[in-house]
């Protein structure tokens, strides 16, 4: 029955044997301990900080990089839209150009034809007029062959000349 009901003596040794070791550990462990997990705590809550922080600058960061995207998108559209064009203004004035030189090489050549052609027909007005002049020689030296005939065609122009 003594360890059911203990002696007062026992209670008052055990109490101040839990007192002293109460204090022991709070003196020694419970202080350091606390002191440790509000240290670990704060920590914590510092390590949670910054990785709010390190989220709000990658979202940041993430924003500013799909700005500069669409933005180089954007210059990239531009500049190809001023390449097409600088194309297309290249291409209509060659264009252009080829079509001027064509039209100048065209008229230089119906000039060139026309005056080949004037110079042909001269020369076979020429020609022409030199075989006639050629025929009608020897038509009148056969015609005028004999002194009369040449009598007879002196006196007919002698009476047109009176005429006129």
């Amino acid at each position: 029955m003594g360890l059911v009901m203990p002696d007062i003596g026992l209670v008052i040794w055990m109490s101040i044997t839990f007192l002293i070791v109460l204090f022991l550990l709070k003196k020694f462990a419970w202080g350091p301990i606390l002191k440790m997990i509000h240290e670990r705590e704060a920590s914590i809550e510092e390590a949670l900080k910054s990785a709010e922080r390190a989220k709000a600058e990658m979202q940041a960061l993430q924003a500013d990089n799909e700005r500069i995207i669409a933005e180089a998108r954007q210059e990239r559209d531009r500049m190809m839209k001023e390449a097409r064009d600088m194309k297309d203004a290249i291409v209509g004035e060659a264009k252009s150009k080829a079509k001027e030189e064509a039209d100048k090489m065209l008229a230089i050549a119906r000039e060139t034809i026309h005056n080949e052609k004037m110079a042909a027909i001269t020369d076979l007005k020429n020609q022409v007029a030199q075989l006639s002049i050629d025929v009608a020689e020897k038509i009148l030296k056969r015609e005028l062959a004999a002194e009369s005939k040449q009598k007879e065609l002196l006196g007919d122009l002698m009476k047109d000349v009176k005429l006129n």
